[in-house]
């Protein structure tokens, strides 16, 4: 049994592992669904896939967080997601996980 000193003690770090995997799946099916509709044949090789040009709305983007929001274990907000979307999924991870990061990190109070 947990005790409350325990609870203190214990570190707590951000999940980077599960919310880098969880966001790329997703990010991945939004480009793949996206290059479909625009008569783009999405590369097979991921790092191929990862620096595609294909552009990734916001709209769809703040959908991509909900997937997140489990993993993270509190509700985003869409202010995260650049005005305007992404070029590639690359592009969007680099904006996104630090983000995600500093906002959980803000969230359990966990100072660096």
């Amino acid at each position: 049994m947990a005790t409350e000193l325990d609870d203190k003690l214990h570190i707590k770090v951000f999940p980077l592992a599960a919310v880098q995997s969880c966001l790329l799946a997703e990010l991945t099916l939004l480009a793949e669904a996206e290059a479909r509709v625009r008569g783009l044949e999405p590369p097979k090789a991921p790092p191929a896939l990862l620096k595609m040009a294909i552009p990734l709305d916001s709209l769809s983007v703040v959908d991509v967080l909900c997937a997140v929001e489990p993993v993270i274990g509190f509700e985003l907000r869409e202010s995260l997601v650049r005005t305007g979307g992404y070029g590639s999924i690359e592009a969007a991870m680099d904006h996104l996980l630090p983000r995600l990061e500093a906002t959980w990190t803000k969230k359990h109070g966990v100072k660096s």
